[in-house]
């Protein structure tokens, strides 16, 4: 009897959007003059409009 793979198992439907999303990260300087990381998932249209904002 052959074994059935754990990822088989899985709902492959649900994942059919994902691929259109995108991580966005962005370094921010902060008032101490470090810097932060804020990490955003955005759909991969809206990229340019995210990095335009402050």
């Amino acid at each position: 009897m052959a074994k059935i793979s754990k990822n088989a198992k899985t709902d492959r439907t649900a994942q059919v959007g994902s691929k259109d999303y995108v991580r966005v990260i962005k370094a921010v300087k902060g008032k101490s003059g470090s810097y932060g990381f804020l990490e955003k998932i955005i759909h991969k249209d809206k990229v340019q409009e995210h990095l335009k904002e402050k």
